[in-house]
């Protein structure tokens, strides 16, 4: 059951071919988080296991530090004492904070192109609206044209 979510879980962050390319970018970012996240709690486990004054020593308390530090909250409740802990910590700091600045610039290209799109619409409207009053006047003057060339054809 679990790996069937996850797979759609991750075509869904993936996202098609008919999306854009920022919300298939986030996406990626998205699924490159989780892993790190998951990855990373459990090479700082791997790390810090048996070493003195270590408090990263279970795979939960390593999973809620790898999050906090991923968006940077830091409680200072759980950290890495090792070199190569703090190594992973860098890490998944660094993925965080990209992956965060991505999907937040996703979502602000996101809005801004909904702007973008009714603003075009408008735009395209009142240019259909200009382009029929002209053809109507045109339409108008022909029509005159018609009349009057038709009145001296008839004399």
């Amino acid at each position: 059951m679990l790996p069937g979510f996850l797979t759609k879980a991750v075509e869904l962050l993936l996202g098609r071919d008919g999306r854009s390319l920022h919300l298939r970018a986030a996406g990626g970012a998205t699924v490159a988080l989780l892993v790190v996240m998951l990855g990373g709690s459990y090479a700082v486990v791997g790390a810090e296991e048996g070493v003195r004054g270590a408090n990263l020593t279970s795979y939960p308390k390593a999973l809620w530090w790898s999050v906090e530090t991923a968006t940077t909250v830091g409680y200072g409740d759980f950290y890495p004492v090792t070199w190569w802990g703090r190594a992973v910590g860098a890490v998944v700091m660094i993925v965080g904070i990209t992956a965060y600045g991505l999907v937040t610039a996703a979502l602000a290209t996101w809005f801004v192109g909904i702007e973008n799109r009714r603003r075009d619409e408008r735009r395209h409207q009142r240019l259909r609206g200009a382009v029929e009053e002209t053809a109507s006047a045109l339409h108008e003057r022909f029509d005159r044209i018609e009349r009057v060339l038709a009145g001296r054809e008839e004399r």
